[in-house]
């Protein structure tokens, strides 16, 4: 059974505006691909909140979150917040996806093509 998390709560509006007005390199060069549907026609939003975590990309369709993580997420602490964040977005049936920033720039067609491979997996007849 999921919880049913809040989406974009008005108290992070600003903080939202504010990652998307100061998107890492990695971010915004992913968002040329992401928006506009041009993934398989699924429209993506960026820096969407879900109870208390702001996801990088959030498809609704397919109930997908796209994570970039940079040199910060090698470190411990970091990697338990990941952990907790991932388990409280699976909790509410969402499926997260995580990407190294580097597979940005080395290959963004294969980071394209995983997202394609999980839509293809939830629209199973």
């Amino acid at each position: 059974m999921y919880k049913t998390a809040k989406s974009n709560p008005t108290t992070q509006k600003d903080q939202r505006r504010d990652l998307r007005n100061h998107a890492t390199s990695a971010e915004a060069v992913l968002w040329r691909y992401l928006k506009g549907s041009q993934v398989g026609g699924y429209k993506f939003r960026r820096q969407h909140g879900i109870g208390p975590y702001i996801l990088d990309f959030y498809c609704p369709a397919l109930q997908l979150c796209i994570e970039l993580d940079g040199e910060v997420h090698n470190h411990y602490g970091e990697h338990l917040h990941d952990e907790t964040r991932t388990r409280y977005l699976n909790g509410n049936g969402i499926h997260v996806l995580r990407f190294e920033n580097i597979l940005v720039w080395q290959n963004v067609e294969g980071i394209i093509q995983e997202i394609l491979k999980f839509a293809d997996s939830r629209n199973i007849l």
